[in-house]
């Protein structure tokens, strides 16, 4: 079944940086975009990274662009997120995410468990 395992969290004080790591298994790991997504309390989910099948497109909403960087290796299955210059605003948990289609009306989002990233001094 489709894995998803997001590690690398953890508590960083606020102008550090952060590497997280999201293990896939399950599916053929380089046909497919992947995403990150980060979750603070009280607050919706938001899109942070984009990354295409190859890796060699990449995509930030402009809240996200400058500090984040979205990588992925297809020989390790392992997309990853390097964050630099963190800010306590950037404490959330950070979800890898991506969307598969399985045949005609059969698209499907998986999601992994989470990692927390604390920014605080």
């Amino acid at each position: 079944q489709v894995q998803l395992v997001e590690s690398g969290g953890g508590l960083v004080q606020p102008g550090g940086s952060l590497r997280l790591s999201c293990a896939a298994s399950g599916f053929t790991f380089s046909s497919w975009p992947m995403k990150w997504y980060r979750q603070a309390p009280g607050k919706e989910r938001e899109l942070v990274a984009v990354i295409s099948s190859t890796g060699g497109s990449t995509n930030y909403p402009d809240s996200m662009k400058g500090r984040f960087t979205i990588s992925r290796d297809n020989a390790k299955n392992t997309v990853y997120l390097q964050m630099n210059s963190l800010k306590p605003e950037d404490t959330a948990v950070y979800y890898c995410n991506t969307v598969l289609n399985w045949g005609p009306g059969r698209s499907y989002g998986y999601w992994g468990q989470g990692t927390q990233v604390t920014v605080s001094s």
